[in-house]
């Protein structure tokens, strides 16, 4: 999500997923696929390179997700047991 502010004010989350395209119309228009517009502060230029850091950062974090299948037996005596890598940095994750 992305966060963009009314000409009220008010700022607001939007599912960047949802952009069907962005009009400088001079007021910046976000119009999403379903139809709806918002009309916002942010210039063009600013909800392009909102759109681009937060597609960026879901990538980035993507490479840190344990893809890994738990071991068959993942608990014992009613507690769960420590995934294999949970003592590995984030690093050697992204090497192993």
């Amino acid at each position: 999500m992305i966060t963009l502010r009314r000409l009220s004010g008010t700022v607001f989350a939007l599912n960047s997923d949802l952009i069907e395209r962005v009009d400088s119309t001079p007021d910046t228009v976000v119009t999403l696929v379903d139809g709806k517009k918002y009309v916002v502060t942010d210039t063009l230029e600013e909800v392009v390179a909102a759109v681009r850091y937060y597609r960026g950062e879901v990538l980035a974090l993507s490479s840190f997700i344990d893809v890994e299948p738990w071991p068959q037996e993942t608990q014992r005596l009613g507690t769960v047991t420590e995934h294999p890598a949970a003592h590995l940095s984030r690093i050697d994750r992204a090497d192993a």
